[in-house]
């Protein structure tokens, strides 16, 4: 996010959630997204079990196949076909789920087979799983096994339908999923929100997103402006 300069601060998004919860008492925390590949599902699942506790049930888990493949190779991390890395997807979304129970858990899986696995302690409640998709099969993913989908907004209204219809072949309904929005464009140390109508109308921008069919938005804060802006534009909610 550092548009091409390396030693722009990008910070590890775990780490941070968990300073964020210590210095905060009631707002949500939670990735959009974290990137399947970059940690085995079953580590994934007994951070957010901590970080749900010590949170007091403040966290929502968006999780994806991932799409930067510099990145990856820059770490050496495998970054394999887009049919591996949603297999690997589904996979994980079952792990997680499967360990948030406490176990012990044994399930077979080609990616990530568990053998009388324990996760303690339970989140309670669980947080809420949402699924990173901007294609069909992402969506299919999406509909069946996880709480709900995080669209980018670039996705949102045009991929929509296709979520309903993955969620209808499921026997769900609309009312089974939590649709979380981000607008998480710009880039770091650069204000995201000069004019933008979450800070100038933000009440306005909202209704108009929840009568699309939004649970809730994710918007982007870069800089101390930003938050600043957020803050004033309470007055205008």
């Amino acid at each position: 996010m550092g548009g091409g300069d390396k030693t722009v601060p990008v910070v590890e998004q775990w780490t941070i959630l968990a300073a964020a919860a210590g210095a905060t008492s009631r707002i949500r925390i939670g990735t959009f997204i974290t990137n399947v590949m970059n940690r085995h599902p079953a580590v994934v699942a007994r951070m957010a079990g901590t970080l749900q506790a010590a949170s007091g049930g403040r966290l929502t888990v968006g999780i994806g196949i991932g799409g930067n493949v510099a990145e990856h190779r820059a770490y050496g991390i495998d970054f394999p076909e887009v049919a591996e890395r949603a297999a690997r997807l589904e996979e994980a979304i079952a792990v997680i789920k499967a360990l948030w129970t406490g176990g012990p858990v044994t399930r077979p899986s080609m990616y990530y087979p568990l053998e009388a696995a324990n996760a303690f302690p339970v989140p309670d409640p669980a947080p809420r799983l949402l699924v990173g998709a901007a294609s069909p099969r992402g969506l299919r993913i999406a509909a069946h096994g996880a709480d709900g989908w995080a669209a980018e907004i670039g996705d949102f209204e045009r991929l929509l339908p296709v979520y309903l219809d993955a969620l209808a072949a499921e026997g769900r309904t609309r009312r089974d999923a939590w649709i979380a929005v981000g607008f998480g464009t710009g880039k770091s140390g650069q204000d995201a929100l000069t004019g933008s109508p979450w800070i100038d109308a933000p009440r306005e921008t909202w209704q108009r997103y929840a009568e699309a069919g939004a649970d809730e938005v994710v918007v982007p804060a870069r800089t101390t402006a930003d938050v600043e802006a957020l803050v004033g534009a309470t007055d205008r909610w």
